[in-house]
Formats: C-alpha cells, sequence, structure tokens
C-alpha cells in the first residue's frame, strides 16, 4: 500500500454551507417541538400509556446501534489486519462518535428532564439494564476518543493496535447492552428472549456498514476526489455477508418464538394480522430491506455498479428501520397478558384498535425529533472532516489495494 495522506475536506464552497444550514434548520426544528411536547404534555405525541416508546426511540436506537457497527471498518483494519481497510480507520472512529452523539440527543431530550441527566450519569442502579447503558455510552466515548487520537498522533502510533482491540470489544459489549434493554424485559411476550442481543450486534454491522458506505459516496464524490471500485466492492460484498448474518437471527428469533406455545399469538399478530406492523416487516424489512439489497449486489447486471451499491445501502437501512420498528413499537401494541387463562375485560381508555392491539401513529413533533438526531451526526461529522484530517486524499485501488493492477 502507498503512505495514505489524509486531509480536511474543503468548506469554501456554498454547497457546503448550504448543507450545513439546512442541517442546522432540521435541529432547531427538532428542539423546537421537544419544547412544544415539553410544554403541552404528552398528549401531543402518538404515545399512550401502553406504547411509550415512539418513533424518536426507533431514530435514536437506530443511531446508536449503527455507532457500534461504523465502527466495525475501522476494527477490521485495526483487529483483523486487512490493509485495505486501514486508510477509513480515522472516519471510521469519528462517525461512530457522532452516530452516537446524535442517539444520545434523542434519548435525553425524548424520556423527560433532561436537566436530570447528571443525576443519571453519577447515580447508578447496577440491577438496571439502563444504568449499564450509562456506563456502556460514556465508555464508548472515552475509548473510541483514545482510539482515534492514537491512530492521528504519530507519537502514540505504537499502542493504537490495542487500543482498536479494547474499542472492538467495549462496542460488541454496548450492542450486547442496548440488545439486552429489551431482551431483559420479561413483562413484554415480544422482548423476553436473549437472541435480541446478538441479533443487535449483526444488524449494527449492516447498518453501520451501510452508512458508512452512503456517507463514504457522497462525501467523495461531492468533494471530488478519487474512490476506488475495488474498495467498494470489498464493502458491498461485506454487506452481503451481513444482511444474510441479520436475516438468519431474525428467523432464528421467530422461529423460537414459534417453537414456544404462549408465543404463538405474538408471532401470528407480527407475521399475518398486526397490520401496519405484518407489511413493515414483510414489505420494509424482508423485501424491500433484505431481498432487493441482496439482488442488486450479487445478480450479475446490477452488481458493481455504483448506483446500485448506493441503492442497496440506502434499503439496508430502510429495512433496518422497519425491524426496529416491528420489534419496539409492534411490542408494545400487543396486548400484554397479565392474567393467563384468565378472561379480562377491557375499559375504552386502553386505546386499543379493532384487531386487537394498541394504536400508535407517530406525531410531526415526534417525528421533527427524530431527524434532529440525524441531522447532529451528520452535521458533526461534516464539521470534524472539515477541521480535522479524517479522510484519505485518495482512496483509488492504486493507493487502498495491495492487489490492485
Amino acid at each position: 500500500m502507498k503512505k495514505i495522506h489524509y486531509s480536511e475536506i474543503p468548506g469554501k464552497n456554498i454547497g457546503f454551507w448550504a448543507i450545513l444550514g439546512m442541517l442546522g434548520f432540521f435541529i432547531a426544528v427538532g428542539l423546537g417541538s421537544v419544547w412544544h411536547m415539553e410544554h403541552e404534555g404528552h398528549h401531543v405525541t402518538g404515545m399512550s400509556n401502553q406504547i411509550i416508546w415512539g418513533i424518536p426511540h426507533i431514530f435514536a436506537i437506530l443511531l446508536i446501534v449503527a455507532a457500534s457497527g461504523a465502527l466495525n471498518i475501522a476494527s477490521i483494519g485495526t483487529v483483523f489486519h486487512k490493509t485495505a481497510y486501514k486508510p477509513l480507520g480515522r472516519i471510521s472512529a469519528w462517525m461512530s462518535i457522532c452516530l452516537l452523539i446524535g442517539g444520545l440527543a434523542i434519548l435525553v431530550l425524548d424520556l423527560g428532564r433532561p436537566d436530570r441527566l447528571l443525576v443519571a450519569m453519577t447515580t447508578y442502579n447496577f440491577k438496571s439494564i439502563f444504568a449499564w447503558n450509562m456506563i456502556l455510552y460514556n465508555g464508548f466515548f472515552v475509548i473510541v476518543g483514545v482510539y482515534l487520537w492514537f491512530m492521528m498522533e504519530r507519537k502514540m502510533n505504537q499502542y493504537y493496535p490495542y487500543a482498536g482491540l479494547a474499542a472492538f470489544v467495549w462496542r460488541l459489549i454496548l450492542t450486547t447492552g442496548t440488545g439486552s434493554i429489551f431482551g431483559f424485559l420479561v413483562a413484554r411476550e415480544a422482548y423476553d428472549t436473549a437472541v435480541l442481543a446478538p441479533l443487535f450486534i449483526v444488524l449494527s454491522f449492516s447498518l453501520g456498514l451501510a452508512i458508512f458506505v452512503l456517507f463514504l459516496m457522497g462525501v467523495y464524490k461531492g468533494t471530488e476526489r478519487e474512490l476506488g471500485d475495488g474498495l467498494l466492492n470489498r464493502l458491498a460484498k461485506l454487506l452481503t455477508i451481513f444482511l444474510a448474518a441479520v436475516f438468519y437471527f431474525v428467523l432464528i428469533y421467530h422461529a423460537t418464538n414459534l417453537y414456544i406455545t404462549n408465543q404463538h399469538g405474538f408471532e401470528n399478530f407480527i407475521l399475518a394480522d398486526g397490520g401496519i406492523y405484518t407489511t413493515l416487516f414483510w414489505l420494509g424489512y424482508v423485501v424491500l430491506g433484505t431481498v432487493m439489497p441482496m439482488a442488486l449486489l450479487n445478480c450479475p447486471k446490477p452488481a458493481g455498479k455504483r448506483w446500485s451499491i448506493a441503492a442497496a445501502s440506502a434499503l439496508t437501512v430502510v429495512g433496518a428501520f422497519s425491524l426496529l420498528y416491528v420489534i419496539i413499537i409492534g411490542g408494545q401494541a400487543y396486548p400484554l397478558e397479565i392474567f393467563p387463562g384468565k378472561e379480562v375485560i377491557e375499559s375504552g381508555f386502553m386505546d386499543m384498535a379493532q384487531g386487537g392491539y394498541y394504536q400508535y401513529s407517530p406525531s410531526q413533533w415526534e417525528i421533527m425529533l427524530g431527524l434532529m438526531g440525524v441531522s447532529i451526526f451528520i452535521l458533526a461529522t461534516l464539521f470534524g472532516s472539515k477541521v480535522l484530517p479524517f479522510l484519505p486524499k485518495s482512496l483509488a485501488d492504486d493507493v487502498v489495494d495491495p492487489h490492485a493492477k
């Protein structure tokens, strides 16, 4: 491999500042929606006493899970010594930090009382998985920050493989903790399973890689830097493997529930009679989020073309969003069986739909809050890339690929 030269992205053109301005607008609108929800009350959202985690949580979990997956690119180069991925280590680590910032910004503002964040960060109940996740999030910032510093500081280069190994292990623990938030909730039939932890780990691989590819293609095209087909094809093959792994664990998740008799009601709800949740599972996740990306990446005609890699990456994000929506919101929409084997008369205030499940329609305030988190991630990633040399000047095949001819 030739010596890699890093530089900041140019930010003198109008287009760059127009993008930052648009992102700033979405952030301002998101903060306005938070103010409105805080002052008007919970009733202006689509959430209820039964569905307490709405669309903002889907955006938040999406970004948090993607943070772990985005760091995977740096880990492949550092931990597994894949030379072609090493030039991407800096931007991979920085993007993972920005993704986590965006996701946590949504959580802090959506859960209410952001002024009490300091209490949550300093007072821990170690029997709560939420408390453990606070430690994992803070630890991620510190470890990945040190990892990025060791990569960029020449005097510390000898230590960066050890920091990379620590970051690799920590991000696996972090995603396990995120999946366990739901896996440890025994009261919800949809959540009470250990399969959710490894499912979230492999989902982070595909989701983080897809977002990374979209950013890489966009910023290199926008700054007119060279991005070789060899590197893109490597990333595309990796995305295929991760998509297959996610589908396998989703299959195991539902096969396990189908094997357990008292889970048949929930499985029938998700797979057949769940309305929007059934549609999102089969159309959003299976067709758009798995089958189509796999076809775009592997069928002879579209495979290897840049538009197909970009389309497959975008559809992977759509599929991950759909899957998280089905698991998190669909799991709350399915009624709790508080008294097994007994007939329970429901009162009208429970907001149950005609099909026997709780209703949820996200409000514009919740959607704006979710988009605010995404905007924070993109703005922070772009701004950091402008002021610090995170991106190689060239990712041409003869520069990064030792096998290029």
